[in-house]
């Protein structure tokens, strides 16, 4: 009995997991939320996580999560390139890449990856 109430419990947290990473808004948008999907991917002090908003396969924005690398690289970023993606279809395979955001190098390419990955898991799970 303790063994299959560990079982549930774990699956139950593995399914909570899941549902944190894409939900779908009531008019038809999916937010993938890179929190734990890019937990690996580091920008100037650390995980850089986002918001992709996606609706009819195509990036609708980004939204910067909360970080260590400090407004002033997330202002720069967000500004010369993140807007960048809005409108970018994400069906022509990997989204390509927008160039780096100079004076915010590792920031700006942590950013990339994380939309990268969102796009990918966006693909997968819709």
């Amino acid at each position: 009995m303790k063994k299959l109430m560990i079982a549930f419990l774990l699956m139950l947290t593995m399914t909570a997991q899941a549902d944190n990473v894409m939900t779908k808004t009531q008019d038809g948008t999916y937010v993938v939320n890179t929190t734990t999907l890019a937990d690996d991917v580091e920008g100037y002090a650390g995980a850089t996580p986002l918001e992709v908003h996606i609706k009819k396969n195509k990036i609708v924005k980004v939204v910067v999560l909360k970080n260590m690398d400090g407004p002033k690289y997330n202002a720069k970023v967000k500004k010369e390139m993140l807007t960048k993606y809005e409108g970018m279809d994400v069906k022509k395979g990997t989204v390509q890449d927008v160039d780096a955001v100079t004076g915010a190098t590792f920031t700006s390419k942590a950013m990339q990856e994380n939309i990268r990955r969102a796009v990918d898991y966006y693909k997968k799970h819709k």
